[in-house]
């Protein structure tokens, strides 16, 4: 009897593309930032101080008649981050203040607040999504069309980051942030250091878009260091308490996923990809943060480090005819909405292999955003957030999120710029996708830090989408929708 042979298949000897190991390795399999006995005990102080508080909330709301006090109190809540516990008074407040703001602008007047308080307020209310008009801001303006000038730096502070919550076409508010800025850093070598380091925090990232649990291990420190009657000796502990409860939850979390990692690894060889599970949770942790979100965070992180595999494998690793095949074999598997998206990401990644293979840069950012802004997958965390999220998740949510709307191409849009603009000197290296740097280099005959500065107006531009886009009303949950970047 006769037999037959499957043909030999010689595949080329490649060596995966060199990344830096995680400084993590298994740290997280050991860690424990406290005992079983320690963390029941830091949460029955926790559950006495989260009522504490809630009373200094009611009765602050409730009996004082200084707009200032409450919406600083909103403000200290949320900076220090324990906001998410107080979110039926804060809203309650607020809509209140809303309303009285629209009644006095339907009359025609004005109220006699000043600039810090109007900052505040209009800061806090586009923050929540509510709809108040830029004009309030006319009225600090002098007869030439300048901001007025004040020896109060917390004004301009205040000013400076309530601009930031802008949309297209408010010159007001571009006014606003030109003249804080310059008025912010001439004074600087001459503040406290205390202040000093506020405005330096603020200039580099206004407070709008900074990520929720970075910002409260900060402010925790800036608040501490607070005189009375400043700083609320009670509010802090809460604070303290709630942030380390919240980081053993986070622990734990990682140490699932370690395993997890490992025990994937240990089934494929998957020396070609990048050890980033703990930056990948990282940044699903600035998507959902609150602890009951728990299920959330790990499903993200461990579908979106598949994604990174996939990103890997097209971007560094495969030709242009393994990458095709790879992206077929995808296709032809059975369609639920998970395997949908990540159709959609293999696909993108594999015409950016064909860019790479064929050494394409595409004439204009704007082509290059087309396919590069939806593989950064931004779009994808969004809609899968809403469905691990669960009963609170409508079908026309998952509707809404899927047809691309302007608010997630500026979520898109931020991720892949910020992403280019920070990896580019070392993805040029080697052989690699045009990133977008490239592309504004080639569009506007730039050299590499002009396109970094073009681009950095692009990120500016996406992010007043995403401001208008929470104002619109139209979009569920908007408090998820513009952290995906």
């Amino acid at each position: 009897m006769g037999t037959t042979c499957d043909p030999v298949v010689v595949v080329e000897h490649r060596k995966p593309q060199p990344y830096t190991p995680s400084p993590w390795g298994d740290f997280f399999l050991s860690h424990q930032p406290c005992t079983p006995s320690q963390l029941l005990s830091m949460k029955e102080r926790a559950r006495v101080k989260e009522e504490e508080v809630k009373q200094i909330v009611r009765d602050t709301f409730a009996s004082s008649s200084d707009m200032a006090l409450k919406l600083e109190l909103v403000d200290t809540l949320q900076r220090i981050g324990v906001g998410y516990h107080y979110g039926e008074e804060i809203d309650d407040l607020l809509r209140a203040v809303h309303r009285d703001v629209q009644a006095l602008h339907q009359e025609g007047g004005c109220d006699d607040d000043g600039l810090y308080v109007t900052s505040l307020r209009f800061y806090l209310l586009r923050k929540h999504g509510y709809r108040v008009s830029s004009d309030v801001f006319v009225k600090f303006k002098d007869e030439q069309g300048n901001f007025a000038s004040t020896d109060d730096v917390s004004c301009f502070l205040m000013l400076y980051d309530a601009a930031h919550l802008r949309t297209r076409g408010e010159e007001i508010l571009d006014s606003a942030i030109a003249f804080t800025k310059i008025r912010l850093q001439s004074v600087m070598d001459s503040l406290e250091p205390e202040l000093a380091r506020e405005v330096q925090c603020t200039l580099e990232t206004p407070r709008y878009r900074r990520v929720e649990r970075v910002e409260a291990r900060r402010y925790i420190s800036v608040y501490e260091r607070k005189a009375a009657p400043s700083r609320n000796d009670t509010i802090l502990e809460f604070a303290k308490l709630d942030y380390n409860i919240l980081q053993a939850l986070y622990c734990e979390e990682l140490k699932a996923l370690t395993i997890w990692w490992k025990d994937l690894r240990s089934r494929a060889d998957l020396r070609f990809a990048r050890e980033r599970v703990v930056e990948m949770y990282f940044w699903m942790l600035g998507v959902v943060h609150e602890p009951q979100y728990s299920y959330s965070r790990i499903l993200l992180t461990k579908f979106f480090k598949l994604v990174s595999l996939i990103d890997d494998f097209c971007d560094s690793y495969s030709t242009t005819e393994e990458s095709e095949e790879f992206t077929m074999a995808i296709e032809k598997l059975a369609l639920t909405l998970i395997l949908e998206t990540l159709i959609d990401i293999a696909q993108c990644y594999h015409a950016e292999v064909k860019w790479r293979d064929e050494h394409y840069v595409p004439a204009k950012v704007e082509e290059h955003l087309q396919l590069s802004a939806p593989s950064s997958a931004c779009m994808h965390i969004t809609n899968l957030t809403f469905i691990s999220l669960g009963d609170v998740t409508t079908r026309e949510d998952i509707q809404w999120v899927s047809s691309y709307p302007k608010i997630i191409r500026g979520v898109c849009t931020i991720a892949r710029i910020s992403n280019d603009i920070m990896s580019h000197e070392r993805e040029q290296a080697s052989k690699h996708v045009v990133s977008t740097v490239q592309t504004c280099m080639k569009e506007y005959g730039f050299a590499p830090e002009q396109a970094k500065g073009k681009l950095g107006m692009l990120i500016d531009e996406a992010w007043m989408d995403i401001v208008k886009g929470c104002l619109d009303g139209k979009q569920p949950m908007h408090g998820i929708v513009g952290k995906g970047g």
